[in-house]
């Protein structure tokens, strides 16, 4: 099933020279991820905070697209200059989990939006990433089968704030795409495990 994150090396060719960049100022890989990871709780806070201040919303896509560039940066600082770390494998799941419950909690605040549908999205996100990082523990590749993987859901939610921003998305119609994800959330769930299945056999 096709994710948005088959467009990765695209993606981390563009930065390649950015990357370049930042190692030559000494900035490393779990420096990024935890600076990705505490401006998106800062994010997510400022918007549970101001819920009926719907233009922040705005915020959201914009920060999901240079989030995006961030957790692709600390993957290359990571690989291409040896950074790699067991410290650095618990900060790149921990903290994209906890950036993401940070960041679509919100939208259960939202008026008129049922908030059981935002957070069953959320554990469902976050099951779906745990049946991906389980992958290595039977004997098969850590899995990011979509359709909804993290970038799918970050380009989701971004598309879900713009549309709160502008006032172009009415209650049910959130609900109806948080619908949308949840399902797709479950497909991606089945998908991770089946491919993990198949891949130890």
């Amino acid at each position: 099933m096709p994710s948005i994150y088959q467009l990765k090396p695209r993606f981390q060719a563009l930065l390649r020279p950015t990357v370049q960049r930042l190692h030559d100022r000494g900035v490393t890989a779990n420096q990024v991820t935890v600076f990705a990871a505490l401006v998106s709780v800062l994010l997510g806070l400022l918007l549970a905070a101001l819920p009926d201040v719907t233009g922040l919303f705005i915020l959201l896509p914009v920060w999901m697209l240079l989030r995006m560039a961030l957790n692709a940066v600390d993957g290359m600082l990571a690989r291409e200059f040896g950074q790699q770390s067991t410290l650095g494998g618990y900060l790149n799941e921990l903290c994209d989990v906890i950036a993401d419950a940070a960041l679509y909690l919100p939208f259960a605040l939202l008026t008129g939006v049922w908030p059981m549908l935002v957070v069953l999205v959320v554990i469902l996100a976050i099951v779906s990433e745990y049946a991906g990082v389980m992958g290595p523990l039977v004997g098969a590749s850590r899995r990011y089968d979509g359709p909804m993987g993290k970038s799918d859901r970050a380009f989701a939610f971004g598309v879900l704030g713009t549309g709160v921003a502008f006032g172009l998305l009415p209650a049910s119609w959130i609900d109806g795409l948080l619908l949308v994800i949840l399902a797709l959330s479950l497909y991606t769930l089945y998908n991770r495990v089946r491919h993990g299945l198949a891949e130890t056999r």
